[in-house]
């Protein structure tokens, strides 16, 4: 929490008690919501803030690196409070959005760099499938 406040102080940002939930909720859980499950599951806690309140803290957070936010192909873009480069896995059938730990895909930059003349800054990498209940249902 104190290189959040830090973060904050260093770009001049305003640190306020909607920003610090959400980015607490992205913190304690390893689930990857999207804006309105945030929004739903902080709703008891500050009953005034509005939709737009999560969608505008989400974006800062992810400005600033404190979040991560992540597009599965669903329409909507979901959230995670691991910025560490990690891959990701989406079932297809029940839309669960697990991390890939203990692997990295960062090597593929400079490999990426050698067939481009693009200066690669950053990768995402998504794999689809069926999560372990969905295949037990099939």
């Amino acid at each position: 929490m104190d290189n959040f406040t830090q973060i904050f102080k260093e770009k001049k940002l305003k640190l306020t008690p909607q920003r610090i939930a959400v980015y607490k909720y992205l913190k304690s859980t390893k689930e990857h919501p999207s804006a309105e499950t945030i929004y739903n599951a902080l709703q008891e806690e500050y009953p005034t803030m509005s939709l737009a309140t999560v969608y505008k803290a989400l974006k800062v957070l992810v400005e600033v690196n404190l979040v991560q936010e992540i597009n599965v192909g669903e329409g909507t873009f979901r959230y995670d409070g691991n910025v560490e480069p990690h891959p990701h896995v989406h079932c297809t059938n029940c839309f669960r959005v697990d991390d890939i730990e203990g692997i990295s895909f960062s090597f593929l930059n400079d490999e990426i760099r050698n067939h481009t003349n693009y200066n690669i800054l950053s990768n995402q990498v998504y794999f689809y499938g069926l999560c372990q209940d969905c295949t037990k249902e099939n």
